[in-house]
């Protein structure tokens, strides 16, 4: 096998084993409570990591259409996890920014995947954990 082959085959390994991390993403919303579905968590999150913005830039961080972030935004404005208040700079347009429930919700969220992955990976070593967060990073920067 030449060396270009295998790097190849490396490619195509990897990207077998990252269409598998979408079974993990499905396996960790279902550890979702139920009036919290994965598209009103992702709001959420942006938000928090974010800062207040309007629904375009949301779209644009969701990298969904217009009509799908306007659901979720609603959804979440509806539980009172996020305030959406008139821009002073365009009155035609709503900045949107978390609430304290916003916030306490995303706490829950984050207490639901860490123990799930505390479960789920409770016979791997620290070590790998470690090595398995500082790769996944690094292939995150690289996009």
């Amino acid at each position: 096998m030449t060396t270009q082959t295998a790097q190849h085959t490396r490619y195509e390994e990897l990207a077998r084993q990252l269409t598998g991390i979408g079974a993990v993403k499905r396996d960790l919303a279902r550890m979702l409570p139920p009036h919290c579905p994965p598209g009103s968590a992702a709001v959420l999150t942006v938000l928090d990591r974010h800062g207040e913005m309007r629904l375009s830039r949301l779209t644009e961080f969701m990298a969904v259409d217009i009509s799908v972030s306007s659901r979720h935004v609603a959804h979440v404005a509806q539980h009172g996890w996020i305030e959406r208040e008139t821009d002073p700079g365009d009155g035609r347009c709503r900045i949107l920014r978390l609430t304290e429930a916003g916030r306490a919700m995303l706490a829950e969220l984050g207490a639901r995947y860490t123990d799930a992955l505390e479960k789920a990976l409770a016979h791997w070593s620290a070590e790998d954990i470690d090595v398995l967060n500082t790769l996944l990073a690094r292939l995150r920067s690289s996009f």
